[in-house]
């Protein structure tokens, strides 16, 4: 694998470990406030504890990483070869992350490229494995940047929250918005625009809202060659139905990952998180 080109996300691509290993991707955590307790996502706090805190209605907060996180981990990658960066990460919009890295890649030993993809979990996680494989051919650091450029461009993520609260208490949604679905008692379907967390459509259930979703998946896919992530905060049972619905009615599905969110996302989602991502390739 070629190491001329290094590719650095953050934690909240939510990438399987086995793919971050193969690809040689270095991930720099945010972290999860937990009261009084600052927490690096991924390997301090699991998302179990984090749907429990959030179900005890304990104070949960998130924060960026610092440009000395980023500072290390770009000397890291030069350390180990890397003539060029890449540095992908969430939406600008929802966090001070891609501010860090820009601050960190100013004093960087090599050139960096920071890019802020306007995505957050596996939509993110997609990018940066394009990237990898980009610059795995023998591709420049433009060539690799624009890989991710291009993912992004092409990326959906939908999807379903029990409740706007937990997006309302973090600012991710308007007020406004959260309070009509809470009196109308509807259930939110979601979506990314523009980087920013926009309401999709508003449907009376639960289960209608799932289904719905499902359908947004499959005619969003359509017969091209695609990869599908299907993410879920503490709703392991609704994401495998739906991973195995998806897998029977996409022709074109290439690769298909269900996990589990992290704590960062997850605190501003709440439990009963259900999402689907398609990147088509």
């Amino acid at each position: 694998m070629s190491r001329h080109v290094a590719i650095v996300t953050d934690s909240t691509a939510y990438l399987p470990h086995p793919a971050m290993a193969r690809h040689g991707i270095t991930s720099v955590p945010l972290t999860v406030v937990l009261g009084d307790e600052a927490l690096e996502e991924g390997t301090e706090i699991s998302a179990r504890s984090l749907a429990l805190a959030l179900q005890k209605r304990r104070p949960v907060t998130t924060s960026r990483p610092g440009p000395e996180d980023f500072v290390r981990a770009y000397q890291a990658a030069a350390d180990a070869g890397a003539t060029g960066i890449v540095s992908l990460h969430l939406s600008a919009e929802f966090s001070g992350t891609y501010d860090a890295a820009v601050l960190a890649a100013r004093t960087a030993a090599v050139p960096v490229r920071v890019v802020d993809t306007g995505m957050v979990a596996m939509a993110l996680g997609f990018c940066a494995l394009a990237a990898a494989e980009t610059a795995e051919a023998g591709g420049t650091l433009d060539e690799a940047v624009a890989a991710a450029e291009k993912r992004a461009a092409g990326m959906s993520a939908y999807f379903y929250v029990d409740t706007l609260d937990y997006l309302r208490r973090g600012g991710r949604i308007g007020a406004a918005q959260a309070l009509l679905g809470s009196a109308l008692a509807v259930k939110p379907l979601l979506t990314l625009d523009g980087g920013r967390i926009e309401m999709l459509e508003k449907v009376r259930t639960a289960s209608k809202a799932i289904a719905r979703l499902e359908e947004l998946a499959v005619e969003r896919a359509g017969a091209a060659d695609v990869d599908v992530a299907v993410h879920h905060l503490a709703a392991p049972d609704r994401a495998d139905k739906l991973a195995e619905r998806l897998r029977e009615r996409i022709p074109g599905l290439r690769e298909l990952h269900v996990s589990e969110v992290g704590a960062v996302i997850g605190a501003h989602t709440g439990p009963g998180l259900l999402a689907a991502v398609i990147s088509p390739r």
